[in-house]
């Protein structure tokens, strides 16, 4: 008998010992949908509209080449899905896609986090840190 027989009884021996076909696979992956995200503002109108509809909003004022937006990003995905945070409308807006946006906003750095409540501005944060970020958020939820 040739080799390639005993390859081939010996690789469907395998996969029927150790995985038989009646028995799902070992690794499962599931993924959970967020119950809150960071929406992408794309135009001037959905800002206002945003700003309306919700009683408080976290601006994220970032551009794709800035290090520090890169670096904060996942931070503030992840305190999107915070349950404390819950009843804050995260947004963000790419500076160089919405100029206009930017300069009556008063950008002058990346990032800059802005919270609205009501319509108004109330606060804001220039640059990427992470504890004054939670400082910031803890506060707009608190008055």
């Amino acid at each position: 008998m040739s080799t390639n027989f005993f390859r081939t009884v010996q690789s469907s021996l395998r996969h029927s010992v150790y995985r038989p076909s009646h028995i799902t696979p070992i690794r499962q992956f599931h993924t959970t949908l967020p119950r809150m995200t960071v929406h992408n503002i794309l135009t001037a109108d959905a800002f206002h509209t945003a700003v309306k509809e919700n009683k408080v909003v976290l601006l994220d004022c970032f551009a794709t080449w800035c290090g520090p937006c890169k670096a904060i990003a996942p931070l503030l995905a992840n305190h999107s899905n915070d349950e404390q945070f819950k009843d804050i409308f995260f947004a963000k807006i790419d500076v160089d896609e919405l100029p206009e946006l930017s300069q009556e906003l008063g950008i002058t750095s990346m990032p800059t986090f802005m919270i609205f409540k009501d319509g108004e501005q109330q606060d804001k944060l220039i640059g990427a840190n992470p504890g004054a970020l939670v400082a910031l958020l803890k506060k707009s939820i608190a008055a």
